[in-house]
């Protein structure tokens, strides 16, 4: 046996194997550091879920803005007003001089709640021993609705014990709880929109920055941006296939919603679809910056999935208000773009407002639309250079 052969296998030291397993342990480091993305997704990623879950995850409703019609203007009334006043669960945004004022005031969306007072409330209680508040929620958020009209029925209740106690008078104020939009309180005509917020944004961010993200890895970009074609164009190639797909998901959900869950589209149809149509777009945009900053699809894909769906789940008021967190999660809340679809579709389809109750949402989500599309192709023109 020669020498060589010998030494090759010759039983080597601990020592020996445990240089080899260092250099192996820092191999693999090397290959992770080197990946800056999944290093922010590794070590950021934890933290970002701790404070997302410990904020958001957030069941009790505080901070509601209601407005108070009250054409009596006595001392008991001024009184319930101070007592709705003094908690957590509500703020007063704004008094209303007329019963006008109700419908538009829901219709803009200022508030959750409006407190009816009825006509000589003092007077009623005093002579008649009995009068009338009227609790009017904004029931296309049933769950929200309940549980503020709770509150507020609690805190009448527990006036209402206050004067039985002062002046031994069988006193009894009687709230009359009245959900508009929604009054059978069916729980779909808040999850349906939501859902459309969120299928279409991960359907659309995901599959797009997955397929640009492929072309990377296989080495094949680099050649379709040095083709004759101009980089917007092979950019917005990737694209337009999962516009296409995106709007047939678009109305079979829209089907399913109306005909299988009992969803109505109380509002214009045309401008649904013009709201949807600008939202996939968007979409498709935030998938595209997504893969010009990410060379893997496995960081497309984690980027796309776990970064996307739980800022749409916990902040963009899904499944929690966003009044209940703090104001640094309510301003992350506004840059995603499910928060603006969300509102708009509710406006149209559970509340029937037209075109005018959601410029602003069309408006914010057209500037995200042109803010990605431009620096997405500001990045991948840096790449190619």
């Amino acid at each position: 046996m020669s020498k060589s052969t010998f030494s090759s296998e010759r039983k080597k030291t601990p020592r020996e194997n445990w240089n080899f397993f260092i250099a192996f342990v820092r191999k693999e480091f090397y290959h992770i550091f080197r990946d800056r993305m999944s290093m922010l997704i590794l070590l950021v990623m934890p933290i970002l879920m701790l404070i997302l879950f410990g904020y958001a995850l957030n069941t009790e409703v505080k901070n509601s803005k209601i407005a108070v019609y009250d054409p009596s203007h006595d001392e008991v009334t001024r009184a319930l007003v101070e007592k709705l006043q003094v908690n957590n669960y509500f703020v007063l945004h704004k008094m209303l001089k007329s019963p006008d004022e109700v419908d538009k005031c829901f219709k803009s969306g200022e508030v959750a709640m409006i407190i009816v007072f009825s006509e000589n409330f003092y007077e009623n209680l005093l002579h008649g021993g009995h009068a009338q508040i009227q609790l009017l929620a904004d029931g296309s958020d049933p769950n929200t609705a309940s549980t503020i009209t709770t509150y507020a029925t609690n805190i009448i209740a527990g006036y209402q014990q206050d004067l039985l106690k002062m002046d031994k008078i069988p006193y009894q104020i009687t709230p009359e709880i009245k959900l508009l939009y929604n009054p059978s309180m069916v729980a779909a005509y808040n999850f349906v929109p939501g859902v459309m917020g969120m299928i279409i944004l991960l359907i659309c961010a995901m599959m797009t920055s997955v397929s640009i993200a492929r072309e990377k890895e296989n080495g094949t970009m680099e050649i379709l941006l040095v083709s004759p074609m101009k980089p917007l164009y092979v950019i917005l190639s990737k694209a337009v296939p999962y516009f296409f797909l995106s709007i047939v998901n678009l109305f079979t959900i829209l089907v399913v919603s109306v005909f299988v869950m009992g969803v109505p589209i109380a509002g214009s149809f045309f401008w649904l679809i013009v709201l949807s149509l600008l939202y996939i777009f968007v979409s498709l945009a935030l998938g595209l910056l997504i893969s010009s900053v990410v060379n893997t699809q496995m960081a497309a894909m984690l980027i796309s999935a776990m970064g996307l769906m739980m800022p749409v789940m916990l902040l963009s008021g899904m499944l929690f208000p966003s009044e209940n967190m703090p104001v640094f999660l309510q301003l992350i809340g506004d840059t995603i773009p499910a928060k603006w679809y969300i509102e708009a579709v509710k406006k149209i389809m559970i509340k029937g407002l037209g075109v005018g109750a959601i410029l602003n949402e069309l408006a914010v989500l057209t500037v995200m639309a042109v803010a990605l599309i431009s620096i997405s192709l500001r990045n991948f023109k840096i790449r190619l250079e």
